[in-house]
C-alpha cells in the first residue's frame, strides 16, 4: 500500500482552482489551511487523532506521472503552463500537526499547512481522507477499550471493512486507540500490530465430531489452544468437549489451554456457566473470549451483568464505526501571506457551527500541576506565549458566561512541526510508542470528559487576541 502514488486522489476542483491560481498569478501566494473537526462522533467528550504517518508518506511522495499529465491534458481545460508546472510538482511548504494518539476536541487545528496556494489546496482531499478515517476508528476503539475496563480488545473487522485500506489502516488506528491486536495479517506485516486468531466454525464442521475437531486442534497447537465452543451447543457439547480435549491431549503434555471462545447466544449467561464448568474441571486459568457484533455499550452491559469474559473480539461495529461512521473533519483557509505579512481569513455562515477561526494559530493544553489533569485548551495567535506565572481565565467560547480560572499550571504546545520548506523534520514514532502515548494522554482527562452519555464539555477557548481578530472579521459585510 505504501508504494502507491495517490497524487491524483484529489477532488477535481483542486486542480481547476490550481489552474486558476496559476493563471491569475496566485500560484506562489502563501496560504494557511487548518484541518479540524466540528463535532465528536457518538456524542462523546473527546476524539483521538490518527493518520499522521500516512499523511507524511503521502506528502513525501507527491508527484505527477507522464500518464497523469496526459490524462489531465485530455480534459482540455488546463493550460499548458499549468501542466508543465505539475510535471515538476513538489511540496515546498510547512506542516504542523498534533501527534497521533493525542485526545483532541472540536475546532482545534489537528494539522496546519503553510504553503504556496496550489500546493496547499492540492493536498486537501487526501489529508482529510487519512485523518478522518483513522481518527474515527481510533476514537471508536478508545471508547470500546474503556468499556472493557482493562480486558483486552482485539480488532476482528477486516471482512466487514469498507475496502482494503479500511481494513489495514483501520486496524492500525484501532491499535492506537488501545486495542491489543488484530485479526488482519497484513496490518501485522506492514505496521507490526500483533495478529491473533483461533478457529472458525468451519474447522469444527470439517471433522466427524466436535470432539475430534477439538482434539486435533489441541494436537496442532498444544501451547496456543483456543477452542470455539458454540458451533452446536455451548453448554451441552461445546464446553464439555473442550474439557475432554484438554484432558486427553494437553494434560499428558503438561500444557494448559489458552481459552475458549463464545460467538453467539446469551454471552453473559453462557460465560458464567462455562466459567463454572472450566473451574470445576481444573482449568481456572482457561480464558473466556467473546465476540459477535459487540460495541462499547454491549460490552459495558455484559460486565454489569457479571459476565465472566476475559477478552473481547470486536469486528464490524469497530472497523466501520457503525454507530456514526463519519468523522467530519474539514480543511479551511485561515490566512494568506504576502511579503511576510499575514492576513487572517474567515468563513462566515448562517450556520454558526461553520464559522471558522481565522489566522495562523497555535494550541496550548493547560495542565493542572497538582493533579496532572488537562483543564482546557487555548487556541492562540501564532506569536502568542502564555505566562505560566499569572492566573489564566478561560471561557467556553459558545457560552461566554461559563468560565474558569486556573493557577499553578503548565501550558504545553500541542502541534509539532512536521515539514519545513518541503523537507520532513519529524520522525514518526513507532506504533507501540503511539499506543502508549495515547494511553498516557487519556489518563490526563477527567472521568467526566470520558463518560459515554452527556460528557462534560471540555473547554477549548480562544485567546483574547484571537477572539478580537475573529469578531473584527465577523463585522465585515463582504463589500
Amino acid at each position: 500500500m505504501n508504494d502507491m502514488n495517490y497524487t491524483m486522489l484529489c477532488d477535481f476542483y483542486q486542480l481547476t482552482m490550481g489552474n486558476g491560481y496559476f493563471k491569475t498569478k496566485h500560484a506562489d501566494r502563501i496560504a494557511y489551511f487548518d484541518l479540524f473537526f466540528r463535532r465528536v462522533p457518538d456524542g462523546g467528550g473527546y476524539a483521538v487523532c490518527a493518520g499522521l504517518e500516512q499523511v507524511i508518506d503521502y506528502i513525501e511522495n507527491l508527484r505527477f506521472s507522464v500518464e497523469d499529465i496526459e490524462f489531465l491534458r485530455g480534459k482540455k481545460i488546463f493550460s499548458e503552463e499549468f501542466l508543465e508546472y505539475l510535471k515538476n510538482f513538489k511540496f515546498e511548504g510547512d506542516v504542523f500537526a498534533i501527534p497521533e494518539g493525542t485526545p483532541v476536541f472540536p475546532n482545534e487545528p489537528l494539522i496546519t499547512v503553510r504553503a504556496p496556494a496550489i500546493q496547499a489546496q492540492l493536498i486537501e482531499t487526501m489529508l482529510l481522507l487519512l485523518v478522518n478515517h483513522q481518527s474515527l476508528i481510533a476514537t471508536k476503539a478508545s471508547r470500546i477499550v474503556r468499556a472493557a475496563e482493562g480486558r483486552a480488545i482485539s480488532e476482528f473487522g477486516s471482512r466487514r471493512a469498507q475496502g482494503t485500506a479500511g481494513a489495514v489502516l483501520g486496524a492500525r488506528a484501532a491499535y492506537i486507540g488501545g486495542c491489543s491486536g488484530t485479526a488482519c495479517v497484513m496490518s501485522d506485516e506492514v505496521y507490526g500490530i500483533p495478529a491473533t486468531g483461533t478457529m472458525a466454525h468451519s474447522w469444527v464442521q470439517m471433522f466427524d465430531s466436535e470432539l475430534d475437531a477439538f482434539e486435533e486442534y489441541c494436537r496442532v497447537y498444544p501451547h496456543g489452544a483456543v477452542l470455539l465452543v458454540d458451533t452446536y451447543n455451548v453448554l451441552k457439547s461445546g464446553v464439555p468437549n473442550a474439557i475432554k480435549a484438554f484432558d486427553k491431549i494437553l494434560k499428558p503434555l503438561g500444557a494448559r489451554p489458552v481459552g475458549i471462545r463464545l460467538d453467539s447466544g446469551d454471552i453473559a449467561y453462557l460465560s458464567i456457566e462455562a466459567r463454572k464448568m472450566l473451574d470445576a474441571a481444573g482449568y481456572p486459568d482457561c480464558k473466556i473470549i467473546a465476540s459477535n457484533s459487540l460495541d462499547e455499550y454491549i460490552i459495558r452491559d455484559l460486565i454489569k451483568q457479571g459476565a465472566k469474559i476475559d477478552s473481547f473480539g470486536v469486528g464490524e461495529r469497530l472497523i466501520t464505526a457503525s454507530s456514526e461512521p463519519v468523522f467530519g473533519g474539514v480543511y479551511k483557509l485561515c490566512a494568506t501571506e504576502e511579503n511576510g505579512v499575514i492576513t487572517p481569513k474567515i468563513k462566515i455562515s448562517e450556520n454558526v457551527i461553520k464559522i471558522t477561526n481565522p489566522h495562523y494559530k497555535k494550541i496550548y493544553r493547560i495542565f493542572d500541576n497538582k493533579t496532572g489533569k488537562a483543564e482546557a485548551d487555548l487556541i492562540c495567535l501564532h506569536d502568542e506565549k502564555i505566562d505560566e506565572t499569572q492566573p489564566l481565565e478561560l471561557f467556553d467560547p459558545d457560552y461566554t458566561w461559563k468560565r474558569k480560572t486556573v493557577t499553578d499550571f503548565t501550558a504545553k504546545e500541542l502541534q509539532v512541526q512536521i515539514f519545513a520548506n518541503g523537507k520532513r523534520v519529524y520522525q514518526p514514532p513507532k506504533i507501540d510508542e503511539i499506543k502508549s502515548y495515547c494511553a498516557e494522554q487519556m489518563n490526563t482527562l477527567w472521568e467526566t470528559v470520558l463518560r459515554f452519555e452527556n460528557p462534560h464539555r471540555y473547554y477549548v477557548d480562544l485567546s483574547q487576541k484571537l477572539w478580537n481578530t475573529k469578531h473584527q472579521l465577523l463585522a465585515y459585510k463582504g463589500e
